[in-house]
């Protein structure tokens, strides 16, 4: 892999970080003024992917000059797209496949009496549930920044660069 790309994904996962940040905020905001857990969770969700596309235009995915312009309403909307199915669709398959088709929580036993004898009380059912998001991650991030990198940022060669 190369280096740009590497540095790329690492400014994709410090975005990331302050998406979830950014998520939790809003979304406790919203809690606390008495909003109902569905709208709070919508809300965290337009103003983290809203986040994350003006870092990654900035920062991660800059546009080349030499290449065409991006257009920024559709780079937008392919951010909410890709955020979407990875974030929301795929997410919600991968834990039905953890939690139910795999059955996670037989796996972590060992693991549950560890964390108990630490003084911290959790169930088997409780911590696997714990574990799926971070499973997740580890196929949700990279596919969501190659996603990002090849389709929602891609940049077209320009006419001009064409005719070089």
């Amino acid at each position: 892999m190369k280096k740009k790309n590497i540095m790329q994904f690492i400014a994709f996962g410090v975005v990331g970080l302050s998406n979830t940040l950014v998520s939790q905020v809003v979304f406790m905001v919203c809690i606390a003024f008495g909003w109902h857990y569905i709208p709070s969770n919508a809300a965290a969700f337009i103003l983290s992917v809203l986040n994350a596309y003006f870092w990654q235009s900035r920062f991660v995915f800059k546009a080349d000059r030499s290449l065409e312009r991006r257009v920024w309403w559709k780079t937008l909307l392919k951010t909410y797209i890709s955020y979407a199915f990875t974030g929301l669709l795929l997410n919600s398959l991968l834990l039905m496949l953890w939690i139910d088709a795999v059955k996670i929580d037989r796996f972590t036993p060992p693991l549950t009496e560890f964390v108990n004898s630490l003084g911290v009380t959790i169930s088997n059912k409780d911590l696997s549930a714990d574990l799926c998001p971070l499973l997740n991650a580890v196929i949700n991030i990279p596919l969501n920044f190659v996603i990002n990198k090849f389709w929602a940022y891609r940049q077209k060669e320009s006419d001009q660069s064409r005719k070089i």
